[in-house]
């Protein structure tokens, strides 16, 4: 129950980080500025599913290395695994 306001602020900031990094590797990847969004009409359907996929993938690994990272943390401060959701 304690772990829930860290989980949120984990949360908040792995969306952040998550957010940058998708920037910055579609920026490298797309050689576009802007990723795609699914209702640009002058973008294909390849590159909105190509870009849509890279940032899931992103999202999900941020979200796994914040989560664990946090858990872990507390287990270090308090001795005790926080309860999962």
């Amino acid at each position: 129950m304690l772990y829930r306001p860290v989980g949120l602020v984990l949360g908040l900031a792995s969306g952040a980080l998550a957010g940058a990094l998708f920037g910055r590797i579609w920026a490298a990847v797309g050689g576009e500025g802007d990723a795609p969004d699914p209702l640009d009409e002058d973008r294909a359907w390849k590159e909105i599913l190509l870009a849509a996929a890279i940032q899931g993938a992103i999202f999900a690994v941020v979200r796994a290395v914040v989560d664990r990272s946090g858990a872990v943390g507390v287990r270090r401060l308090t001795g005790v695994w926080p309860a999962g959701t």
